[in-house]
């Protein structure tokens, strides 16, 4: 019997305190929890069933520390977006809902669809992740608080400029770290560099690519587009054309380029012609400024990928 018919598919349901494991191959279902130990009788079950493809979904860095561990077993893991699974069990006809099923259902849907192998990052990546989320946190938190100053009075209004005060000290703060972080690793502070070279990109942005998309420069401007969520899908039926929309993807970056976006039509002369000729030839304001986000990260890819800075004269003759 050959070695490839010995795989197995792996599902792995997160929890905050739990992690359930299905083995698609050998129908078994073992549940550890999210200690020292119980990650290292995970490690040690999921390496002796020969694993073909480990899937887990990404569960706002629950997932982290499970992956990382069994990345560094050279276990092959992939980590996917929650949506890929439940649109999965919906048409697989799979309405039940409880950790072992949805622990069956991500084994199903790494067989079935064979997601690609994620990139796991490391402590010091995951540290990075956790300041940039916390910043974003802290900017909501702020920007709730002084929605809600404009009908506050009295007590309650000088209770919220104290909190308004706190956020903003506490985002300042966070900021210098995250500063201190990157400058703190030649490999970050290159990466950054480059990115910032480009007109409209800032440090938020910046910092947001090296957390959240890991996998810039790695790939070709097709496939990290589809990782942002910014490829255009066909609705197409028939003879029916449908407009192309976006779907997907990590929403945590698209946030950052819409915001880079508008900052690069004023102040980045090939953004801004981009988004000039599209306007002049009928296109809406919001498709417009998707595709300048798109056009973003591709040239950052780019970049990223030939470890090269901005060049005006270069993006023109590319224009």
């Amino acid at each position: 019997m050959s070695q490839s018919v010995n795989l197995a598919y792996i599902g792995i349901d997160v929890s905050k305190e739990h992690l359930d494991v299905y083995v698609l191959e050998h129908d078994k279902h073992f549940q550890f929890t999210q200690t020292e130990q119980g990650l290292s009788g995970l490690v040690k079950t999921v390496k002796s069933f020969n694993p073909a493809l480990v899937t887990m979904e990404s569960t706002g860095g629950l997932e982290n520390m499970a992956a990382s561990l069994m990345a560094s077993e050279n276990i092959p893991v992939a980590i996917v977006n929650p949506r890929q699974i439940r649109d999965f069990a919906k048409a697989s006809g799979i309405l039940a809902k409880t950790d072992e099923i949805d622990a069956r259902v991500i084994a199903l849907f790494a067989k079935a669809i064979k997601p690609n192998l994620s990139p796991v990052p490391d402590e010091t990546l995951n540290h990075l992740k956790d300041m940039v989320a916390r910043r974003r946190q802290l900017v909501y938190m702020l920007g709730q608080e002084k929605n809600r100053l404009f009908a506050a009075k009295g007590l309650t209004a000088m209770s919220i400029n104290k909190h308004i005060a706190w956020l903003e000290r506490e985002l300042d703060r966070l900021d210098k770290d995250i500063n201190d972080f990157i400058g703190s690793s030649p490999l970050y502070k290159e990466k950054v560099e480059i990115s910032m070279s480009m007109p409209g990109c800032g440090p938020i942005l910046s910092s947001s690519l090296i957390a959240f998309l890991p996998e810039l420069g790695k790939l070709n401007n097709k496939k990290i587009a589809v990782m942002a969520g910014l490829a255009p899908l066909n609705r197409d039926s028939g003879k029916m054309r449908g407009r192309r929309f976006i779907r997907g993807g990590r929403k945590n970056i698209r946030s950052v380029l819409y915001m880079a976006a508008l900052s690069g039509i004023r102040f980045n002369p090939v953004i801004r012609a981009f988004y000039q000729s599209l306007i002049a030839r009928g296109k809406p304001k919001k498709v417009a400024i998707t595709a300048c986000m798109r056009k973003i990260l591709v040239t950052l890819n780019a970049m990223a990928r030939t470890r090269s800075e901005w060049s005006l004269r270069e993006q023109l003759v590319k224009a």
